[in-house]
């Protein structure tokens, strides 16, 4: 079969890799479709020397959606057929956090699907796949295998957020960065019934806002942010603010936009934070303000579900579809920002 690896300085390779087997209370899962996600590129910007010295090579991809292929033994409620997202996170199944389905807080550490460093662990990226039989949740028959790997990290990090901030009908709300993340949180945002108000400085990504439910958008790059939600909301600032840049200025901006009594919320990764008037900023104005990190792995089917129900435009949301030969290429227009969500699909 074939896999994807990144070999370094922004190359990737399609290899050939035997079909896994599965063990012990796993499946074989089938490709249908694997996500790319921003969280791939530092692996991407690497060194070809930073990468030989790995131990292992194996396929990434941590977005992967497709149809079980085989069972291992002892594996129960699941079927030979069945349509699954594959939550990318493998912890011991029995600690406190994992029985909560935080598996990647597990106690015991855990491994991630579609990470190189860890030994027979493949990733979404190649055309089988073996993972944890707890770890695989239905996908609805009415959404999309391309739908069902954006749901597997971005999109369903956005639904966790958005719930976290308690968005709702009454609110106006700010989504800062409009990648794939950002695009969803404006899409569930929107489906929540909130006002939703989308920032970047990419024109593209501003148009694909609107189509996903934004009532505005703003470019920052040609205006500022802060003051131009000042202006949209009576001078008053924006009930919510959600962050998904991972930029330390972007995140100032988020909490800055904010109104009296307002929540802001962390998603995008990497950077860092400096507050110069704590007192001004955050204290005075009773800000509520939450950092949050993917999703437990039982929330997989409630964002499938919810976003049926809503019959919300998640294949908007997905811009640019590749096949697995055409990996290098599908990397290079992701870098390239003119997207929304990209993924690689098997036929």
């Amino acid at each position: 079969m074939k896999g994807v690896v990144f070999v370094g300085d922004g190359e990737v390779e399609v290899r050939d890799f035997d079909v896994p087997v599965p063990g012990q209370g796993e499946v074989l899962v089938e490709m249908k479709a694997s996500g790319l996600c921003g969280s791939d590129l530092p692996w991407l910007r690497k060194t070809q020397k930073e990468l030989s010295e790995l131990p292992y090579m194996n396929p990434m991809g941590h977005e992967p959606c497709g149809v079980i292929a085989a069972l291992g033994p002892g594996v129960t409620g699941l079927e030979v057929g069945q349509r699954v997202i594959v939550y990318h996170y493998k912890g011991c199944g029995r600690c406190k956090y994992c029985r909560i389905g935080y598996e990647q807080y597990c106690v015991h550490g855990h491994r991630y699907y579609g990470q190189s460093t860890a030994k027979g662990l493949g990733g979404g990226h190649e055309d089988f796949m073996v993972a944890a039989d707890r770890v695989c949740l239905n996908l609805p028959d009415e959404l999309s295998y391309e739908a069902g790997a954006a749901i597997g990290c971005g999109t369903g990090t956005a639904y966790s957020a958005i719930k976290l901030l308690r968005v709702s009908g009454f609110d106006t709300i700010a989504v800062f960065g409009q990648g794939p993340v950002g695009l969803s949180a404006t899409m569930i945002a929107a489906g929540m019934g909130a006002r939703v108000i989308a920032i970047d400085i990419i024109p593209y990504r501003l148009e694909l806002a609107k189509k996903l439910g934004a009532a505005e958008t703003i470019n920052a790059a040609e205006t500022d942010p802060v003051e131009a939600l000042k202006e949209l909301t009576q001078g008053e600032g924006v009930d919510a603010a959600i962050e998904c840049s991972g930029k330390p200025p972007v995140r100032v901006q988020a909490l800055n936009s904010a109104k009296l009594f307002g929540r802001v919320c962390f998603v995008g990764g990497g950077g860092g934070l400096t507050i110069d008037e704590m007192n001004l900023q955050v204290i005075r104005r009773q800000l509520k303000i939450f950092g949050s990190q993917t999703f437990p792995v039982g929330m997989l089917e409630e964002i499938g579900n919810w976003i049926v129900k809503k019959n919300l435009p998640i294949e908007d949301l997905i811009t640019h579809r590749f096949t697995i030969d055409q990996a290098q290429e599908a990397y290079e227009v992701f870098i390239g920002g003119q997207t929304g969500k990209v993924v690689l699909v098997w036929k």
